[in-house]
């Protein structure tokens, strides 16, 4: 039986790798939104992943790539924060997504997804890319699991806080969605 105070662990990983980026401090700021029971690890290692390449992605792949898997396969579920460079996911990210194509760990994996920017459009053509990504290996983007945030810079402060209700409604509800997704899958046993 599946206790409801059960913890769910959830990757969180931001597509920046700017020290200072919004997106990060954004995804921060909404681990802290998180309802009870969820437990957040952030990723660290993007810029660490060497270029994916076919010829190195045999038996368990290079040490970084074989961190990123085992991360993903104990985790529940998986929150991405991204932004957009050049009209699209940012390099670093997508490197991070070619490396588990064929190893399945996103299969089913319940996933949420946020972008932002401070552009009117938040980074939407980053988001649709990044959401077919994920589809074709096959993660489960949740209910409310999909948020994208234009003019990030006047909804959040300097110390990474959230100032906008509207902005902070959307994200608790995208928590909720991953929650509840993630509990699912551990009643069906997926």
């Amino acid at each position: 039986m599946i206790l409801m105070n059960q913890e769910i662990k959830v990757l969180a990983i931001s597509g920046s790798l700017r020290q200072k980026s919004s997106n990060t401090a954004l995804m921060k700021a909404t681990i802290g939104l998180a309802p009870e029971h969820m437990i957040f690890t952030v990723y660290g290692g993007l810029g660490d992943l060497p270029h994916f390449n076919p010829d190195l992605d045999i038996d368990e792949g290079p040490a970084s790539v074989r961190e990123l898997r085992e991360q993903l396969k104990q985790v529940d579920g998986v929150l991405i924060c991204t932004p957009e460079y050049g009209n699209g996911v940012p390099g670093a990210l997508k490197n991070a997504l070619d490396w588990l194509v064929s190893s399945g760990e996103f299969v089913n994996k319940p996933t949420a997804v946020i972008s932002a920017s401070p552009s009117p459009m938040g980074g939407s053509l980053a988001h649709a890319s990044l959401l077919l990504t994920l589809q074709m290996i096959n993660a489960e983007i949740v209910e409310n699991g999909k948020v994208i945030i234009p003019h990030i810079t006047l909804k959040l402060d300097r110390e990474g806080v959230i100032t906008n209700a509207e902005t902070r409604q959307e994200l608790q509800a995208l928590l909720q969605g991953l929650k509840q997704a993630c509990r699912g899958q551990h009643i069906t046993g997926t």
